[in-house]
This record gives C-alpha cells, sequence and structure tokens, in this order.
C-alpha cells in the first residue's frame, strides 16, 4: 500500500474495532508520521552562504593580499566590512524562513481515534491510514478522511481551498486536512497522512516555491563586471611589472591596492541598509518586510495576483438583498429567518442573519431542529404572543415542499433561485406557519461575501501605477464573476479546467495570458499560474490569507499575506500586512520604487567610481610608473566614499509612473561614461600638480587624494537624479550633511597631514574648485547620455509596437 493510497476494503478495520495496536504501528513503520518532512539548513551553512560569490570573492581576495602583506589595519578593515554584509543578510534571512513550521503548526495536535475497539485520544502523528477518525465541534481535522456512517458536519475549509461557504459533508465524502469543524460530528477512514494529505501537497509546493531575487541578480552582474575589469587590470599591470624586473613584492603591493580600489566592500551593505530603512517606512504603514530584498522586487512587479476570499473579500458571509413571497418586507422575512437559527452552534450562517437582526423579540423557543444534509433545513418551534409558531429556514426547494405554492408561484420563486445563483449568491428559503395550520412562504435570502471597502479603489489605483491585476479563486466561477463586476475587473473569467489539464499541468497558455479572473482553483494551480506568468518575464505580486495560497506566496517575487491571513500565509510572504485593508499595497508600491531610485542611484555612483580609481591607478603605473596614492589614502578612500554615504537610505528620490526593473546596460553606460570623464578630470589634476607646479611626489599624492575624494563624493548629486543637479528632487539634508562632513574630514586631512603629506589651505581650495568646475562639466555629460539611452529606448519600443501590431490585429 502506498501512502497516498486510500486503503481497499480487505485492508479497512472492522467500523466497530478499528485498527489493532500491532497493526497501527506496522502502517507507522511502513508510512511514516503524519507530519510534515522538510529538509533545512543549518543556521551555520546559511550564514556561511553569504561568503560566497563575486563580491565577498573580491573582499576575502583582498584580505588574502592584506594579511600576506602583513598590513593588518587595511586586513581588519577589509574582514569588518565582510562581516557586516553577511551578518545584516543573514539576520533579515533568518526572520522569514519559517513558512513550513507554521504550516506544521496548524496540524491538529490529538486525534480521537478508534483502536482495539475503543475510543481513545492519541498525538496526530501516531494516526496512519485505515485508522477511524472521530471528528466533532472546533476540531481540526488530522488526516485526509473518507466520512461513514450517520450524521453530518458542517466543515471550513476557507484556509485550504478558498470556498467562503462553509462545506456540508456526510457519508462518502472526502474531509481534508487541516480543515475545521464548525458543526456536526461524523467518523471517517483514514485515507492519507503526513506529506500525502491535501494539506502536506500544500506544504510541499511551499517548500519547493522560491525564487532568486532580481536585486540578488544585479550584485551579481555588478561584481561579475567589477571581477573581470579587475582582473583584467591587475593581469596587465603584473605583465608589465615583471617585463620592467620590478620587485615582486611591490606588483603585489600593487595588486592590493588595486583589489581593495577595485572592491565595492559596502555595496551589499548600502543597498542593504537602503531596504532596510525602506523596510522601517513601510512598518509605519502597517505593512511588515520578512524578506529584504522584497522591496526591489516591489518596485517592480508588473503582475498583481490576488486571492479572492479574505483578500479581495471579507471572508465574513453577510446578508444580501431578499426576494420576498408572503412577507410583507425585508424586516420581517429576516426575523422570520432569525427565529430559525441558533447562536450558540457557531453556524457563519446563522451568525450572518442573526447579525442583520438583532433582536428577535420576546419569544419562549420550544424545540429546534439543527440542520443536516438530509432534510437541509432548520426548524424550531415556539411560543410568542401566547400562540405556538413554527420558522424554517434552508433550501428554497425544501421551503417551497413545505409550503406547497401553486405551479405558477413555485416556477416564479425557482427562476430567481437560479437567477441569484448565477449571480454569486447563496439563497434561503425561509417560511412560516401559526400552530398546525398551513406552511408559508415568507421569501428568499441571499448569502454573499461582500468585498472589502478599499478593495476597487485599490485596483483602480494598482492600475493607474502599470500593475495587471488578476483574481484566482476556489470559488465558483459563478461567485468569481459577480465580485469581479462588483470590483470593476473588466476581462475573461476561467475555469481552472479551461486552462490546465486533469493532471494539473498547462493546458491552453493562450487562456493565461487573456484570463483577468481564475476561479475553482486549487493551490497547485495558484502556484502554477505565478510560475508560469514568472517564466514569461514578468515580475508578480501575489496577495492572500490562507493555507492554500501559501504555495503561491512563497512563489511570487513579492508574496503579500492580508490582515488576518493564517500563519502559514504569513510565513510565506515577503510582506506582511498587519492592519485591514488593501491600500497599503498601492502606497508600499510607492515606496518601493523611491527605495530603488535610490538603490540605482548609488550602484551606478559606486560602479563609476570604482572605473575611475581602475583606470586611473593602472594608467598611472602603466604609462608614467608612478603610484598615484598610497595604500593608506585607498583604505582612506574606501571609508569615506562608503560608509557616509549609506545616507542614501534617506535621500529624496522621484517615483515612476511605471513598474522598475534593474536596466543593467543603462547603469553600466552611465557608469562607465562617468567614470571615464573621472579619469580625464584626475589625469589633469596629476599633471598639473606634478608638470605644471612641478610639486614633490608625495604632495601630488595627497593632492590627487582629496581630489578623487571631493570629486567622488560630488559625483553622487550626478547619479541621484535624471536631470541637471539643481533640479528636483534636491537632495535630503542628511545626504548634504553626511557628505559634507566626510568631504570636510578628508579636507582637514590633507591639509594637516593626518596620515599624509600635508598640503595647506591653498592647494586644498584649488582641489576644490577644480572638482567644482569638472561637476558641472560631468553634468552636462550625464543628462546627454541620458537623453541618448531614452531615446534608444523609445526608438526600441515602437520598432516592437510596429512588429506586434499586425498580431493584435
Amino acid at each position: 500500500m502506498n501512502p497516498g493510497d486510500i486503503p481497499a476494503t480487505s485492508e479497512r478495520p472492522d467500523k466497530s474495532v478499528g485498527l489493532s495496536a500491532a497493526e497501527a504501528a506496522t502502517r507507522l513503520a511502513r508510512v511514516g508520521p503524519n507530519r510534515i518532512v522538510e529538509d533545512r539548513k543549518s543556521p551555520l551553512r546559511k550564514f556561511a552562504g553569504y561568503f560566497w560569490g563575486p563580491i565577498p570573492w573580491m573582499i576575502e581576495a583582498a584580505a588574502v593580499l592584506s594579511g600576506l602583506a602583513r598590513h593588518w589595519e587595511d586586513f581588519a578593515i577589509v574582514m569588518a566590512m565582510l562581516l557586516i554584509n553577511a551578518g545584516v543578510g543573514f539576520f533579515q534571512e533568518f526572520k522569514a524562513d519559517n513558512a513550513i513550521q507554521a504550516l506544521k503548526k496548524r496540524l491538529a495536535l490529538r486525534a480521537r481515534v478508534l483502536r482495539d475497539g475503543a475510543w481513545g485520544d492519541i498525538e496526530a502523528d501516531s494516526v496512519v491510514p485505515g485508522d477511524i477518525v472521530m471528528v466533532r465541534l472546533g476540531n481540526i481535522v488530522p488526516a485526509d478522511l473518507e466520512l461513514f456512517g450517520e450524521g453530518f458536519a458542517s466543515v471550513d475549509e476557507s484556509a485550504l481551498t478558498g470556498e467562503s461557504l462553509p462545506v456540508s459533508k456526510q457519508e462518502g465524502d472526502a474531509l481534508y486536512s487541516g480543515s475545521i469543524v464548525r458543526t456536526g460530528e461524523m467518523r471517517g477512514f483514514v485515507t492519507a497522512t503526513g506529506a500525502q494529505t491535501y494539506f502536506g501537497r500544500t506544504a510541499q509546493l511551499v517548500q519547493k516555491a522560491g525564487t532568486r531575487s532580481h536585486f540578488q541578480k544585479a550584485v551579481l552582474r555588478i561584481g561579475n563586471f567589477l571581477i573581470l575589469v579587475t582582473c583584467v587590470l591587475v593581469a596587465i599591470v603584473l605583465m608589465v611589472s615583471l617585463f620592467r624586473k620590478e620587485p615582486l613584492i611591490d606588483a603585489l603591493m600593487f595588486a592590493l591596492i588595486l583589489t581593495v580600489a577595485a572592491i565595492p566592500v559596502a555595496l551589499p551593505a548600502v543597498l542593504s541598509v537602503t531596504m532596510a530603512v525602506g523596510a522601517s517606512t513601510l512598518a509605519h504603514l502597517k505593512a511588515i518586510v520578512s524578506r529584504l530584498v522584497s522591496i526591489e522586487e516591489l518596485a517592480g512587479i508588473d503582475v498583481l495576483c490576488s486571492d479572492k476570499t479574505g483578500t479581495l473579500t471579507q471572508n465574513k458571509l453577510t446578508a444580501g438583498e431578499p426576494y420576498l413571497g408572503g412577507a410583507k418586507d425585508a424586516a420581517e422575512l429576516y426575523l422570520w429567518a432569525a427565529l430559525a437559527s441558533r447562536s450558540d452552534d457557531g453556524d457563519p450562517i446563522d451568525s450572518a442573519i442573526l447579525a442583520a437582526v438583532g433582536e428577535r423579540g420576546d419569544c419562549r423557543l420550544l424545540h429546534f431542529q439543527p440542520f443536516d444534509p438530509v432534510h437541509k433545513r432548520t426548524l424550531a418551534e415556539f411560543e410568542r404572543d401566547g400562540e405556538r409558531w413554527s420558522a424554517v429556514k434552508g433550501a428554497p426547494q425544501v421551503v417551497l415542499d413545505l409550503a406547497k405554492p401553486d405551479d405558477e408561484a413555485r416556477s416564479v420563486v425557482e427562476h430567481q433561485v437560479t437567477k441569484l445563483a448565477e449571480g454569486g449568491y447563496r439563497t434561503l428559503g425561509v417560511g412560516r406557519r401559526r400552530e398546525d395550520g398551513p406552511w408559508e412562504f415568507l421569501g428568499l435570502i441571499t448569502m454573499f461575501d461582500p468585498p472589502r471597502e478599499d478593495a476597487a479603489e485599490t485596483i483602480r489605483t494598482a492600475a493607474s501605477m502599470g500593475l495587471q491585476i488578476r483574481m484566482i479563486t476556489g470559488d465558483h466561477i459563478a461567485i468569481a464573476r459577480e465580485i469581479a463586476d462588483k470590483l470593476s475587473l473588466a476581462g475573461p473569467v476561467v475555469a481552472a479546467d479551461q486552462v490546465f489539464t486533469p493532471d494539473g499541468k498547462l493546458g491552453d497558455a493562450a487562456r493565461l495570458d487573456e484570463a483577468v479572473v481564475f476561479a475553482q482553483v486549487f493551490p497547485e494551480h495558484k502556484y502554477a499560474i505565478v510560475e508560469e506568468l514568472q517564466r514569461r518575464g514578468h515580475i508578480v505580486g501575489m496577495t492572500g490569507d490562507g493555507v492554500n495560497d501559501a504555495p503561491a506566496l512563497k512563489q511570487a517575487d513579492v508574496g503579500v499575506a492580508v490582515s488576518g491571513a493564517t500563519d502559514a500565509a504569513r510565513a510565506a510572504a515577503d510582506l506582511v500586512l498587519t492592519a485591514p485593508g488593501l491600500n497599503v499595497i498601492t502606497r508600499a508600491v510607492e515606496e518601493a520604487r523611491r527605495i530603488f531610485e535610490r538603490m540605482t542611484s548609488y550602484s551606478v555612483f559606486r560602479i563609476s567610481e570604482t572605473i575611475r580609481v581602475l583606470l586611473f591607478m593602472s594608467a598611472s603605473i602603466l604609462f608614467f610608473g608612478f603610484y598615484p596614492v598610497t595604500a593608506v589614502m585607498i583604505v582612506l578612500l574606501a571609508i569615506l566614499n562608503d560608509v557616509p554615504i549609506m545616507m542614501i537610505a534617506y535621500d529624496n528620490a522621484r517615483v515612476d509612473e511605471r513598474p522598475v526593473r534593474w536596466n543593467m546596460s543603462r547603469v553600466l553606460t552611465l557608469s562607465s561614461v562617468l567614470g571615464v570623464m573621472g579619469v580625464f578630470s584626475s589625469f589633469g589634476a596629476f599633471w598639473i600638480a606634478r608638470d605644471y607646479l612641478q610639486l614633490p611626489e608625495q604632495t601630488v599624492q595627497t593632492v590627487v587624494f582629496l581630489k578623487l575624494l571631493v570629486a567622488g563624493h560630488l559625483t553622487i548629486f550626478l547619479t541621484r537624479n535624471r536631470g541637471a543637479i539643481w533640479q528636483r528632487p534636491w537632495p535630503s539634508w542628511r545626504l548634504v550633511a553626511a557628505t559634507e562632513t566626510t568631504q570636510l574630514i578628508g579636507t582637514l586631512a590633507a591639509v594637516y597631514g593626518w596620515f599624509v603629506e600635508p598640503i595647506g589651505w591653498g592647494l586644498a581650495a584649488a582641489v576644490w574648485g577644480y572638482a567644482l568646475a569638472w561637476l558641472l562639466v560631468n553634468n552636462v555629460v550625464k543628462v546627454g547620455v541620458l537623453r541618448m539611452l531614452e531615446q534608444g529606448t523609445d526608438v526600441q519600443a515602437r520598432h516592437l509596437d510596429r512588429v506586434a501590431r499586425p498580431l493584435r490585429d
């Protein structure tokens, strides 16, 4: 017997005896415990992973060279930055890696099982296929069951399937693990346990899900680019040094200086701090970020998939507009429906009706018959104003059978029931009678799960920001269509079987592109939809609240768990909303795009500075045989350039109207141009100091150091916006204060000779004037390059539009 198979009749025990303890132990050894098995990496392995990759390799190489050259100050600084980068990333990721643990917590802790002819409570993980289990009001179902015997159960499966209404179960029906029994009591054979259950397959999808973020890919590409440039230049300089028969230690020393200069030591840290500050901002908006890189992903999502139940709707049954029969008005109809309801059963339909009525008046209950799937009605007998009355509510055809209207009247009511069902409403008939008189049909009450108050506005706002909205729900297609209409979601509505084959594989791919609403889906369908959209180049966001949403939330580039979500959904999500409402999602997207702009501007700054220093130093040694800066100066530049620039996390930034992505060709082109311009200006300062002013070698090195520092800091004001440096948005006071403070420290070091040869205030002022003049030149170059890149993008877009137009037509 395979773990997931329904036990054959011959393997099922006697219904009055159950399995023997010995047989249960044998099956437990064969199929394993009734729990989710996972493959978890140890925290130590996860932490070690942050020391593997292009940028960590560069930092580690610099540390090794520092140790070989016995430059222990450099070694300490480089190792500190390596550990800081790893620590920030590990801390943020460790907090979010617990989706499987939350799924485990949802499983029932105990189960009532029949073994050796006696009922007893056992640990849920000891339940095996073939066991006979009893479930009753309030129980979490411990395994997949096939029900048998008399009785019924009303079960809440909303967290598993997305169905907003409770589901009635009777003999022969399947009951899924993780669902909650709301009313009734039944017994069932266990058909699947652990990972083979419906719930377990959902957990396996969560474990399987996950993608590498575009942020990680961008940092990897930046690292690869800088490694390539560094290796080429170091190789060239080393070959020239050996050709010139220079001492090996000098060549290694240069390799150390060049490597330290090339490493964007603070790049991961600055980007992480930028996102961490953004996460703090989002927390004030009642959105908790559990995976730091998801902030960058949030800025780029162009498709937002949303679960319906509990996300776009309130997951709370509400009484809708009634259809009146014999009742004089809606108030009378709902009053009699309330008289046939009971509050202490916890039934969601009764709760919705009672909430709509409030007081039921003065009456004494004589008898109450709860709902069951055989009679399909609730019946109450009571005494009111000295008279004996009966009230009934239930399936419309059942109440009609009691009232026995004429054929024409019955036909009108049945037509109304069909019409309401097509609109996604669940209908209940209501009737009454006095003493033993005839039943009177009072009318139909409608039940539905209403949209959240801000859902429609959020969808409109998201669409205006360039997001395509897709609704994905386990509900019936009629209900999905009705909710889509209420939310103004225009477009095709398709059922899962129109898109997927019976074995769950994607069938009609064209439907996936066209559909706006997907109905009657299972968790694996939601997961597959998100995965396929990603495969087609979309950055996908997914919102949800239930266990059935967890795999898709984990797979999505940005998973958003709404307020009131299950533990499993919150653990699988990247963004957890802690307050009701969805409008925080669009505000979070806006903030994420602002953060993305800051990260892009810093990346351009860091790459351009690396190119400038690398090329300038290499060319100086190759063509002039001169070391333009010392090792100490390089370390000072690394500290003064990067650490205070973390204040870019607080800078003012523009917000794009459309989704944004890393455009590495734009980033590298602009960085390279600015870097080359920096090389020209650096050689200009070098020529003036060495050949025109005839300054001593050490003084020339200090002049070059100060020029690299001042001009480097000014570059951040070039890269932080897309227009001229004086155009909005203006820099924040924190960025200005941090930048000018480090420039002042570097100037004082150059003037008074802290770790370098002093040059005095006169030369320092000349360097400042020279750097400011080049700032204006670079500003003109930057604006021109960006215009050329934007024109090229527009031409490409127009070409693609011409190619695609015949296909659209």
